[in-house]
């Protein structure tokens, strides 16, 4: 069975699954560096979770350019990574909003808290990612043969039909 031919909601499964496993690696990372950072450095919690959000985005970056979405156009990397990095900041921002308002709007600052609203957090943040890079960083190539029909099947009509070309006269032939 060709790649091309399995149905839409299989390649969308196959592609939240890569999605997801890169976004294991990256909340691993992620976690990993804020909770380091929260225990061993004397950085406000923010702070240090931002830098923390900041380490696993480039984590992140590489494997959804090189697992993820390995088949999709490459040919404007610094569009990419521009758009990638914008889409990323707000990820960061809702990431780190919701530890800020649980932080400094409720008191809620133990390290179990912390880390419950930074998953909190994440799951937000994930769902805004998942949207915007696959819709506006990594996008689709289109299929090569998405506009040829199928052997034996009728052409694809577009939205209007094509014009018929008019009969042409035919020339006079002249007799001598």
């Amino acid at each position: 069975m060709e790649r091309g031919s399995e149905g839409p909601f299989k390649r969308l499964a196959r592609e939240i699954a890569k999605f997801g496993a890169v976004g294991v690696v990256g909340t691993v990372v992620n976690f990993a560096v804020s909770n380091l950072l929260w225990h061993l450095t004397s950085l406000q919690a923010v702070r240090a979770n931002v830098i923390a959000t900041i380490v696993a985005i480039g984590c992140n970056y590489v494997g959804f350019r090189y697992f993820t979405y390995r088949d999709r156009d490459k040919s404007a990397r610094t569009k990419e990574l521009s758009l990638f990095l914008a889409f990323s900041l707000v990820g960061l921002v809702i990431e780190n909003g919701v530890l800020f308002a649980a932080i400094y709007g409720f008191g809620w600052d133990s390290s179990l808290q912390r880390n419950v609203f930074k998953v909190l957090g994440i799951g937000i943040a994930t769902l805004f990612r998942f949207w915007s890079y696959r819709s506006w960083v990594f996008k689709a190539l289109p299929a090569e043969d998405e506009d040829l029909p199928e052997a034996g099947a009728a052409p694809i009509a577009g939205p209007f039909p094509e014009p018929t070309p008019e009969p042409q006269p035919r020339p006079k032939q002249h007799v001598s």
